[in-house]
């Protein structure tokens, strides 16, 4: 049995009154999603524990069949890992972004998506200013990180940017704003300017009319977490198919195999294509592989109705068809179609509710629900399903 589940991130949103009352959803033309969901099961999964912020990496974990409960230790040790940081027992780890201030205001959360290339110049110059108190890696794009070697920092409350986007940056530093660690850590994001702003890379980006990253923006902290390995929980060799390095991170430490595709990136150009071949080849050596497609989401939090939509037909025609084209050359095979939390437009940023979830399988029955989207999920027979059993909930279906 060969099993694929592919992760729409933050496809899931509310119904819209520019779409007549229906979500992105429920107006794409899906004919693949609806297909799974016509032939097989449907279902809503909470992959948010209640008390716990809707972030991508506890939605993902829990997908992954792992409870955040007991093993989310925070966003930076995840991408730490997938960028090659080893943390040692005393690190902590956040994560830093280049962001885009603007009279005070957090007004772009990643820098007018700054390259990589231009952010790895100003990387160095910030390892330059700041060796007294850690190092700052080379992620993606603006997704970059911060390592500093105080344990007790995990409990700073931290604030992720593309959540106060439009609002003042004062607001929203590390806190308790007392505490002598967050004292360093907002100095070091206030300092960040003086290091930034009159950098070459910027005045550039200004010259060709783009957002300088003229400060950064550290949140999400952590230790590193102690996972058991997906093979042994599970019983099944699995792999990830992600530009972000989110989603490797947690590929590294539950023992998956991280699949590089070339042109695969965490934005709108991502190679859907790409995706679904390089997954396609690595059935052949693995039991199950996770399909995450970032680009919704980012459609989502830039408010983007029109682009969202393209992203969730683009993982429906380039994805979907292509596995459903190809799946039957294994005997027997299961697919699931599912976001990671709703990301609605009308916010632009994450949201707790469940997720609609439809899985088909060669070995498995169906139900009455013929479409894919919020709405029909609710009819399933699967009902609500808590995240991390969603992993177990696949392997019996498909059994």
């Amino acid at each position: 049995m060969k099993y694929v589940v592919v992760i729409g991130d933050g496809m899931a949103d509310y119904p819209l009154e520019e779409l007549n009352g229906k979500t992105p959803l429920q107006t794409a033309h899906i004919p693949n999603m609806d297909s799974i969901a016509a032939n097989g099961v449907n279902g809503l999964l909470k992959t948010i524990p209640d008390g716990m912020e809707p972030g991508s990496d506890v939605a993902n974990l829990s997908i992954m069949g792992y409870n955040p409960r007991k093993y989310y230790t925070g966003r930076g040790p995840l991408e730490a890992a997938s960028i090659g940081a080893e943390l040692e027992d005393d690190d902590i780890a956040f994560r830093c972004n280049f962001i885009f201030k603007d009279k005070g205001l957090l007004a772009d959360f990643n820098a007018d998506h700054i390259s990589t290339v231009e952010a790895s110049e100003l990387i160095e110059a910030l390892n330059q200013a700041f060796y007294k108190y850690g190092k700052f890696y080379l992620g993606t794009s603006y997704r970059n990180l911060f390592v500093c070697k105080n344990k007790e920092m995990a409990s700073l409350e931290s604030t992720p940017p593309h959540d106060v986007v439009g609002e003042p940056i004062k607001n929203h530093l590390i806190k308790p704003e007392e505490d002598t660690k967050s004292l360093l850590i907002n100095r070091i994001m206030d300092e960040s300017q003086d290091i930034l702003k009159d950098h070459p890379i910027n005045l550039k980006r200004v010259q060709e009319g783009k957002k300088p990253a003229n400060m950064i923006w550290l949140w999400g902290q952590g230790p590193k977490p102690n996972m058991k390995p997906f093979k042994s929980e599970y019983g099944i060799k699995g792999a990830t198919i992600t530009g972000v390095d989110l989603i490797k991170g947690l590929g590294v430490y539950l023992g998956l195999t991280n699949i590089h595709v070339p042109g695969a990136t965490g934005y709108y150009d991502t190679d859907y294509c790409g995706k679904a071949k390089y997954a396609l080849k690595s059935l052949e050596d693995n039991d199950l592989v996770f399909i995450h497609v970032e680009a919704p989401d980012e459609a989502a939090h830039a408010g983007d109705l029109d682009e969202k939509i393209k992203a969730i037909e683009r993982i429906d025609k380039r994805i979907l068809e292509k596995l459903l084209d190809n799946l039957p050359n294994y005997d027997d095979y299961s697919i699931s179609i599912l976001p990671d939390h709703p990301t609605p437009i009308t916010i632009k940023t994450h949201a707790l509710d469940p997720v609609p979830y439809a899985m088909c399988s060669t070995k498995g029955s169906g139900d009455d629900v013929n479409l894919y989207d919020e709405e029909s999920a609710k009819s399933g027979s699967q009902g609500l399903l808590d995240g991390h059993k969603f992993i177990k909930n696949l392997l019996d279906y498909s059994g």
